[in-house]
């Protein structure tokens, strides 16, 4: 794995700095923050990790970074409900009206045993946090922790809907997306579980959190998503946009969340196949299916005739009472030949030799992972960014396929066997191994990302924190937040639409 583990001075003048990281609660979100803190950590910095009670981290498990909760007034019944956009907009909401995470803030910020902070990485799902570090004159930057194309297709939404691709309408869900291709309707920022006006208003705030800060870093490489990146960067007027993925290829060591306990016994059993025979199957920490299609699912499988490993977590199943039971006989049927997991050390499993292919929900992780690894995929996506990736996948890079409609145990069979055995996942796998030697130039010496990198330490030091954190200076703060704040927000409006824009680093 490349690190850039390094223990360079903090700061030209010699004073160490600190940099605060604040991550979206979802395990998705919470580990590419991790990530991002362990190299800025290699390079002299300090970390403070602030974290919500909702998904709360555990900090035993991070001993170099400091650990400070907020509160995040998500109603009990929101929080229960699992709709990730319900949950942001809540969240937001709460933080917004009770002023508690400027509170924590500026308690972090007046800690005379840590060093000054330089500035604050949030995701772009938390413009409450944005606004209460402005208040506090405390800088922010955004991790992106999707694709680039996604934050495209975010700063696209306004011309999507006026051109008229959406809201999508059932009959043009294959209609190409001219302006950001390859992507069509059915690929967009959709999910049919959710208000199609809710995920807009969602989107919008991330698009305003990313627009009020200084800079963007996004888990993606140049060479992978060159256009995308161009057109991000022609049409931001933020400092710095930067490319510093994969992060998990960047880390020193594995920085996972704890939201699910990983079952390290499928390393031994991967130990015991033959090279490039197992597919590994695996749909997030958060897609599901129904009880029949689960079934589908096992008996493909176990007609495929291909080894697997497996990951069945017990709320796989929607609805479920008695967690995700397996088809009776299915056992039997795979003894020796498959094996069914809660949860895997993933990025240790598609790294493995044993491993020759990936079935996924293709979230921007998983997918990204797979493409270090030169795995091509089996792309089953259900909601958010997957379907854009899954087009990706498919379309701009060639190294997998989507199944699409019903889940039945013979399409999965041909599915897998087309990706295991036959010439076309031959050929995929053969791209995907060439997108696997860009990622190892990417993080060689010189390479793009140790680069953007370097850009982004350079960035951080030049970066004036705030002012120190007094009564008084609290009194001037609250003055800005509630009088001088929307005004100079609108100013600044008004500037950028008046000035050209600036194409940034």
């Amino acid at each position: 794995m490349a690190s850039v583990q390094q223990e360079e001075p903090a700061n030209c003048d010699g004073r160490a700095r600190r940099v605060l990281l604040f991550p979206l609660p979802f395990q998705g979100h919470i580990n590419p923050m991790l990530q991002l803190a362990d190299v800025l950590h290699g390079r002299g910095l300090a970390v403070t990790i602030l974290h919500t009670g909702f998904n709360a981290l555990d900090p035993a498990l991070h001993p170099e970074f400091t650990f400070v909760p907020v509160p995040d007034g998500i109603p009990a019944d929101v929080a229960a409900s699992g709709s990730i956009i319900s949950i942001i907009l809540a969240m937001n909401a709460a933080m917004e009206a009770s002023g508690a995470v400027r509170d924590v803030l500026a308690s972090v910020l007046a800690d005379d045993g840590q060093p000054p902070a330089a500035c604050l990485f949030i995701d772009a799902n938390l413009l409450a946090v944005q606004k209460a570090a402005a208040a506090l004159g405390l800088p922010t930057l955004v991790l992106r922790t999707g694709s680039a194309a996604c934050f495209s297709c975010f700063l696209a939404y306004p011309m999507l809907h006026e051109n008229g691709y959406l809201p999508p309408k059932e009959a043009e869900l294959y209609t190409p997306v001219k302006q950001l291709p390859p992507l069509r309707v059915r690929d967009l920022f959709l999910s049919s579980s959710n208000n199609h006006e809710m995920v807009r208003k969602v989107l919008a705030r991330a698009t305003e959190t990313v627009r009020n800060s200084s800079g963007l870093v996004i888990n993606t490489f140049d060479a992978l998503e060159t256009a995308e990146l161009e057109r991000i960067r022609g049409e931001l007027d933020v400092a710095v946009v930067l490319a510093a993925g994969p992060l998990h290829m960047l880390s020193a060591r594995s920085t996972g969340s704890t939201l699910l306990s990983e079952d390290r016994s499928c390393i031994e059993w991967l130990d015991a196949q033959a090279t490039g025979s197992v597919l590994y199957v695996s749909f997030g920490s958060l897609a599901s299916m129904d009880a029949g299609e689960l079934s589908e699912v096992a008996w493909g499988l176990a007609n495929s005739g291909q080894p697997f490993l497996w990951v069945v977590r017990r709320d796989l199943v929607r609805g479920s009472q008695h967690g995700s039971d397996l088809p009776e006989g299915f056992d039997r049927a795979v003894e020796g030949r498959g094996k069914v997991i809660r949860w895997a050390p993933q990025q240790e499993v598609l790294a493995h030799p044993a491993v020759g292919g990936f079935w996924t929900h293709n979230g921007w992780n998983s997918t990204l992972e797979s493409i270090a690894q030169g795995l091509p995929m089996i792309c089953r996506p259900q909601f958010a960014d997957q379907m854009m990736n899954t087009r990706y996948v498919e379309a701009a890079w060639g190294i997998g396929f989507e199944l699409e409609g019903e889940l039945e145990r013979g399409k999965i069979e041909k599915a897998i066997r087309k990706l295991m055995e036959e010439k076309q996942g031959e050929v995929m796998r053969e791209k995907a191994k060439e997108l696997k030697e860009k990622v190892v130039s990417c993080l060689g010496s010189g390479g793009s990302s140790l680069l953007a990198v370097d850009k982004l330490i350079d960035h951080i030091l030049s970066l004036h924190g705030p002012w120190p954190i007094t009564e008084n200076s609290q009194k001037l703060s609250r003055l800005w937040l509630h009088a001088i704040a929307p005004l100079a927000g609108r100013l600044a409006a008004a500037l950028r639409q008046a000035k050209p824009r600036r194409r940034r680093a």
